[in-house]
């Protein structure tokens, strides 16, 4: 089947934009949500987007946030591939009609870091999930690194007003553009939900807790992430930023004017620098911070206290988080008691590291699992960092009446042999129905998984629950603990690795 003839055209606020039709869906690419942060807009909140005469061609992505692309490996399919400018605050629609449809919408926030990715990576395709649910699928750009999460209002003495959450002001901007615009693409403005993985999720915590998203969103689906990291180092990196670059608080128009590449290399440069003796070198130094202001609370803390938007959760990790960072470590694999000790008191409260691998020995002990320093290691961190978190954001949320779902994603890499486990990431492929063969797995039995993943949000997109028949009854949280284990087969288990999540209580 060849392209169909028929005109994909819609009138947004700001203009009209033309798309194409194919294989059964509208689909646009590359649609400005908010003016070019360039020049003078550099550093500041999202702009509205100037009206334009005539009509827009959305037929090819718009380029991405300016990013350090990590090496070829097993991941490519997560790397940006197009074009580089800051001229990148674009939304992408799937749809499978342009009329008064009311459908769902799902509109996705990537991860990386806070510093890579964008809404058109090949595994973000929102083809399969707009056609399977009949949804409105919507894909988002951000600013990235310095120039979407640095503070300089204190550095500068205001001169640049960076609260260092521009790159949230930005995913506001773009749900108020699909508050607005959404209707004309067959969807319900009524009906948004937001998901996001790794900082994709970070974001969407951070959104919960954001006054100004407030209404803006009616559902949130958060994998592997939930609180962004309390920049403790943010305004260091705004004063670390100047001295690397030999400019004074003074000269907020040269600084503005510095290129995207100088600012691409003191990102490299300061990520190294603010590391710690013996201490890899930090994957971000910017990310969201509490300012008071823009994000006044953490997501956790807004959770329990009430603060967060009242909306139902669909949150979840991935039993081996851990490992796809653990494999980045040469020495990972060979790693012995003495090894695992040191890395696990780099992350962990002072003085808990040899307890809390004790507790996690003896509790693998006793279900026949593995003990080895890796594994040890990878369920300590893989929890640490993000299961303990979002465990505490469920049964935060769910404490004040909000509907709150669980699940562990538990499927296998075949990469490496099948050492990766779990890990971070793996579930994106199963989600968009974008899954392959070197990272993700392929056959019936994935391609099932896949189905089922999908199935079940957009169930929780279209009624507020992910339960649907190809998954089965899928209850709330509660106090039972119930939590669906996505793998081979879909489980519902009452509070899986139990011994494991109380070691954490304490601390």
């Amino acid at each position: 089947m060849g392209e169909d003839t028929r005109k994909a055209i819609v009138e947004t606020g700001a203009g009209k934009v033309e798309g194409r039709y194919q294989e059964g869906l509208f689909v646009f690419k590359g649609v400005p949500y908010a003016a070019p942060p360039v020049g003078p807009l550099r550093w500041m909140p999202p702009h509205a987007m100037k009206p334009w005469q005539g009509v827009r061609s959305a037929f090819e992505f718009g380029c991405v946030a300016p990013q350090i692309l990590p090496p070829s490996g097993v991941l490519d399919a997560l790397n940006a591939v197009e074009p580089q400018d800051e001229d990148c605050l674009y939304v992408n629609v799937w749809t499978p009609g342009l009329d008064n449809g009311r459908r769902p919408v799902l509109v996705w926030i990537h991860g990386g870091a806070f510093n890579m990715g964008s809404g058109s990576q090949p595994f973000y395709d929102g083809r399969l999930l707009a056609s399977r649910g009949s949804a409105v699928v919507v894909t988002i750009n951000y600013r990235l690194g310095m120039l979407g999460f640095l503070n300089l209002e204190a550095v500068t003495g205001g001169r640049i007003p960076a609260t260092g959450n521009e790159g949230l002001l930005d995913q506001i901007a773009a749900l108020r553009w699909v508050r607005e615009n959404i209707s004309a693409f067959g969807g319900d403005s009524g009906n948004v939900t937001v998901f996001g993985e790794s900082a994709g999720g970070m974001s969407i915590g951070c959104l919960l807790a954001m006054p100004a998203a407030r209404g803006l969103f009616h559902k949130a689906i958060l994998e592997s992430g939930v609180t962004a990291p309390a920049n403790d180092a943010d305004l260091a990196t705004g004063e670390r930023l100047l001295i690397h670059l030999g400019m004074k608080a003074s000269e907020a128009d040269t600084l503005r004017a510095v290129s995207v590449q100088r600012l691409l290399a003191a990102d490299l440069d300061l990520r190294a620098k603010m590391a710690g003796p013996g201490e890899p070198m930090r994957v971000t130094v910017t990310a969201p911070s509490v300012d008071g202001k823009t994000l006044p609370f953490l997501p956790v803390e807004a959770a329990r206290s009430g603060a967060a938007a009242p909306v139902p959760l669909l949150i979840g990790t991935n039993l081996d988080e851990w490992k796809l960072f653990g494999m980045m470590d040469p020495e990972a694999l060979e790693m012995n008691e003495s090894m695992m000790v040191d890395r696990l008191r780099f992350f962990l409260p002072s003085g808990h590291a040899e307890e809390i691998a004790q507790a996690y020995r003896d509790a693998r002990t006793r279900k026949g699992r593995s003990t080895t320093p890796f594994e040890i290691t990878s369920a300590i961190l893989s929890d640490s960092m993000f299961r303990v978190p979002a465990l505490q954001m469920t049964e935060g949320h769910g404490r004040r009446g909000m509907p709150v779902y669980s699940y562990l994603f538990t499927w296998k890499s075949p990469a490496l042999g099948g050492l990766m486990g779990a890990c971070h990431a793996l579930e994106l492929g199963f989600i968009f129905g974008t899954h392959d063969d070197v990272f993700c797995g392929r056959g019936p039995d994935a391609d099932r998984l896949s189905r089922r993943m999908q199935d079940a949000w957009l169930a929780f997109a279209r009624d507020n629950s992910p339960a649907c028949p190809s998954v089965g009854e899928w209850p709330e949280y509660g106090e039972r603990r119930r939590t669906m284990l996505l793998g081979p087969d879909c489980l519902l288990e009452e509070a899986p690795y139990e011994e494991e999540r109380r070691v954490w209580e304490t601390l």
